[in-house]
């Protein structure tokens, strides 16, 4: 079975276009068409369902793209183990971030890392943070340098790196801008603006402001969501609703609320497949991060 038709099948798969999977691949389109064609020749089935300009997989191309993906995903570890036997730290090294964490803790790492590994192409792609897990799962990145899960998971190691203590916040014509202290209650009371839901960050700021209280404790009240802390921080400090940020983005036009009992703290780190050969490349990354963390 030829490696290079595997290939182009999951980038179909993957993208639902030839044309996108040419681009992908850095072929033309003809010859993706070309390589399915001989994949379904020789596997005698078809693969895909073409209607039109849309394309869904088959049944037969739904058994196969799991396997066909955990085929390349050998075959590229299989390679990368024997690269590492030389010692070169080179290649593309494949890495999912945060909007957050790229602006305010990468910087410094990357400029360093850069300088020493000139060799290395760093590939950077700013998403969420569950985002970059399945990618990692999927053998899309090599590493994540992300807001770390809530909940342990066999297939990924991660490493903490930064504690990022948050705090609850408003905008200076808020009805709660002069109040000092006050309760979780009566704070579930206006509405938040907060990131989207499923990320790991609604899901700790739910679960510490009411997950563990009483069961009279109201839902959050959310006016708006976005992923992007940056537009929370904008939104918030015009009044439009409290939030919860991290301490690392307080100004003067924000004001911090003192709410009795309430401790939140996301922790950033990196994270990799724990089942995967990683990259020279990836070992020295690691390593700065560590010793960026230390320093």
């Amino acid at each position: 079975m030829d490696i290079s038709n595997l290939q182009a099948f999951v980038s179909v798969a993957e993208t639902g276009s030839f044309s996108r999977a040419s681009e992908q691949l850095y072929i033309t389109q003809p010859a993706v068409s070309k390589r399915i064609a001989a994949l379904e020749s020789e596997l005698d089935t078809a693969l895909f369902d073409r209607i039109g300009r849309q394309i869904s997989l088959t049944e037969s191309g739904q058994m196969l793209l799991p396997r066909a993906r955990h085929i390349l995903l050998e075959i590229e570890d299989s390679r990368r183990i024997l690269r590492n036997l030389s010692g070169h730290v080179g290649g593309c090294l494949k890495i999912g971030t945060s909007h957050h964490i790229g602006l305010h803790h990468l910087p410094a790492v990357l400029q360093q890392f850069t300088v020493r590994y000139p060799a290395v192409e760093l590939d950077l792609h700013f998403m969420k943070s569950e985002e970059a897990c399945k990618a990692i799962h999927h053998g899309d990145l090599e590493l994540g340098v992300i807001t770390l899960p809530l909940k342990p998971d066999a297939d990924l190691h991660m490493q903490k790196l930064w504690p990022d203590p948050m705090a609850v916040v408003v905008g200076e014509t808020h009805p709660l801008y002069t109040c000092a202290l006050i309760e979780t209650e009566h704070l579930l009371t206006y509405p938040a603006i907060l990131p989207e839901r499923g990320t790991y960050t609604r899901e700790l700021i739910e679960r510490s402001m009411t997950g563990g209280a009483s069961e009279n404790m109201p839902e959050i009240k959310v006016r708006m969501a976005t992923h992007y802390l940056e537009s929370i921080k904008m939104l918030v400090s015009v009044g439009l609703g409290w939030s919860v940020l991290p301490r690392t983005m307080l100004s003067d036009e924000l004001r911090v609320l003192g709410i009795a009992g309430l401790n939140i703290q996301r922790e950033l780190g990196v994270v990799w497949h724990a089942r995967r050969s990683l990259s020279n490349a990836a070992k020295k990354m690691i390593a700065a991060l560590g010793l960026n963390n230390a320093s």
